[in-house]
């Protein structure tokens, strides 16, 4: 067995390079850490690269025997403890991490409508998130009630940022990723898809509980500016959060929740009145 030892290895000049988000683009791979993520990982057939393992702390890594005879499938290297400390992104390593190639679609300038999934009754867009892990719990959000995409605006926080990755807890997995040259002309299109387009927005009288989900595309405003003009003057209903308090915004990811959440209480009571 090779065990790596030397920094100045290609491989681990590669991982680290891949803590870069225009090195992650060109090359289209990101990193993933920990035993959790590499069974996700294997478990969702995302395409696994490479499996680094710290030869050091391998006595160490809780895997059960199944994972492990997986992970011996894939292509593993091995380096030293002094060599896994130097390219990991944890404060307190297991000892195993693996280079992912991404899921993600850009749409580019003419806007190819095809690679969204327009049969979905519901979309979630986000315009300009920033906070990594704002958009790492959006995804998992967004997987935990069975949507299968997301649309995010080209400034809009890099989706394979590791602390992105990790806040996903391995829905980055399932996720398609459609990363939007110009998201108000996606946003367009959609509407022409019979997609009505929903803002959350301050300046509203309307709850998120007066309007219907249905067919709909939920857009997420940046964290300090909301969503964006343009995308406000394009949007078919404007709703907010009803507060009882004296606060008047909440966090990015825990507005989408409560949006989604909605959406899933009325699919709900739908279902619940057929069956009446």
């Amino acid at each position: 067995m090779q065990v790596i030892t030397s920094k100045d290895n290609s491989i681990i000049k590669h991982i680290k390079k891949l803590k870069e988000k225009k090195y992650r683009d060109e090359n289209n791979e990101y990193i993933i850490e920990g035993i959790k993520l590499i069974k996700e990982a294997i478990q969702e057939k995302a395409k696994i690269k490479q499996i680094i393992i710290c030869e050091d702390c391998e006595k160490n890594l809780e895997i059960d025997k199944e994972l492990i005879y997986e992970i011996a499938k894939e292509n593993c290297i091995y380096v030293t403890k002094k060599i896994f400390e130097s390219i990991t992104d944890v404060t307190n390593p297991q000892g195993i991490l693996a280079i992912i190639e991404k899921n993600n679609i850009e749409v580019q300038i003419n806007n190819n409508i095809q690679e969204i999934n327009s049969k979905e009754d519901i979309i979630v867009a986000l315009d300009g998130v920033q906070d990594p892990g704002n958009l790492g719990t959006i995804l998992r959000t967004v997987d935990s009630i069975g949507l299968t995409q997301i649309l995010v605006s080209k400034d809009t926080a890099d989706s394979y940022n590791p602390k992105v990755v990790r806040s996903t807890m391995g829905a980055i997995f399932r996720i398609k990723i459609i990363e939007c040259e110009n998201l108000e002309n996606t946003l367009k299109m959609l509407k022409e898809k019979k997609f009505s387009i929903l803002a959350t927005s301050l300046q509203t009288k309307n709850s998120i509980y007066d309007v219907d989900y249905n067919k709909t595309v939920v857009v997420i405003g940046n964290e300090s500016k909301g969503v964006t003009e343009n995308i406000q003057k394009i949007a078919d209903k404007k709703v907010k959060i009803p507060m009882l308090g004296k606060t008047e915004s909440l966090n990015a990811s825990v507005a989408t929740g409560i949006v989604l959440y909605e959406y899933v209480r009325q699919k709900i009571q739908g279902k619940k009145g057929k069956n009446v």
